[in-house]
């Protein structure tokens, strides 16, 4: 049956809890996707001081005469902490929240990550609903399960695995979305061209000038091949023991530049498209890849006006370290995603500190 406003649906298929993800425009007020996913619990709704202004009203107007609280954080990376963490479980114990309890996370990836880690620990945990709305939360960050916030040696390192009931992408959010968030988030849509969608990537290229002007049309193309190239992944490894590692490809790199700037002079996709940039030059130095793959990459990205250089200001060392400490490295040494061309990447464990940095070397400026 056609739910009024789904424009289409992807199913994320997995042994212990499948779950929708809805997208079309204008579908957050849709009262039926809400009664369908959400029990006769309490309610309570976790946004940020930007989001709230926006969205907050035809959110609880859909959810009708529920018995709804709001819970509102500062908006920002430097917000995923464990007292903003503490305080959404602060709220749910006030409002004496049972397990037949509902949370719903309004806004980006931040709140959806914080929202989704609340629920993975509140009573063991309880149900939740991801309304994301910004570009990065649609195509990743909401879809597939991981929570968590970050500890000031790492990002991401304290979270939990906990699917949500459903996901409810209303794209027509996207209207209000800054450039650099909205930039920011098309890091994470070249990946899954980048990682495993050659065909993906080329529609990239060819229709850069109708993604930059937001058209719905491309918009709502790129969320779902994103979330279905996302979709098929998780599902066929749920907790990140085998290929869903993949979906990290430039994150190992991003993650230590966010953590060496505090978490505070790059949005994630700037230090995601920066990292994908030089795990392909690595890929390159290691001839894992075609001579030249890097600069394509480069050029989509930079298209996106997206930053693919590293600081100059940051020693390579600093880095190095952090990379040392990624939660992503496992007993036997850091594991990278590598490219072996554009629309297939692989597993990597092999890589010498020399070689990486060498890649880091090559992706400071005035190094092309």
């Amino acid at each position: 049956m056609k739910i009024s406003g789904v424009l289409k649906t992807v199913n994320v298929e997995l042994a212990s809890n499948s779950y929708p993800v809805y997208l079309g425009g204008g579908i957050l007020p849709d009262r039926s996707l809400w009664d369908r996913h959400l029990s006769e619990g309490k309610t309570l709704i976790v946004s940020n001081d930007v989001v709230a202004p926006l969205y907050l009203d035809p959110l609880r107007s859909a959810l009708g005469g529920r018995k709804v609280e709001v819970h509102i954080i500062p908006d920002g990376e430097p917000q995923k902490t464990v007292e903003t963490w503490y305080g959404i479980l602060d709220k749910l114990i006030s409002m004496q929240a049972r397990r037949d309890a509902n949370l719903v996370a309004l806004g980006g990836g931040v709140v959806g990550d914080i929202t989704g880690f609340a629920a993975a620990s509140y009573m063991r945990g309880i149900r939740f609903v991801q309304a994301p709305t910004t570009l990065l939360a649609q195509v990743d960050a909401s879809v597939g399960g991981k929570t968590a916030i970050n500890h000031p040696r790492g990002k991401n390192l304290v979270g939990a695995f906990h699917q949500p009931e459903a996901v409810i992408i209303d794209s027509a959010t996207l209207a209000t979305l800054p450039a650099r968030e909205f930039n920011a988030g098309l890091a994470e849509v070249v990946k899954y061209g980048a990682i495993r969608d050659a065909a993906f990537f080329d529609w990239l290229e060819r229709n850069v000038g109708t993604i930059r002007d937001r058209s719905s049309d491309a918009l709502n193309e790129l969320i779902f091949e994103s979330v279905r190239n996302k979709a098929e992944i998780v599902a066929a490894d749920e907790k990140e023991s085998g290929s869903r590692a993949l979906l990290n490809f430039g994150h190992s790199f991003g993650h230590a530049l966010e953590t060496a700037t505090s978490y505070s002079r790059f949005l994630h996709g700037e230090a995601v498209a920066i990292g994908m940039v030089t795990a392909s030059r690595l890929s390159e130095i290691r001839q894992l890849c075609p001579a030249g793959s890097a600069e394509r990459l480069a050029d989509l990205l930079r298209a996106f006006e997206l930053p693919v250089q590293l600081p100059g200001d940051i020693p390579i060392l600093q880095l190095i370290e952090a990379l040392a400490l990624d939660k992503k490295a496992i007993a036997s040494g850091l594991r990278l995603i590598l490219l072996k061309q554009i629309g297939r990447a692989m597993i990597d464990q092999q890589s010498l500190e020399a070689d990486i940095v060498t890649a880091m070397e090559q992706s400071l400026p005035n190094t092309q």
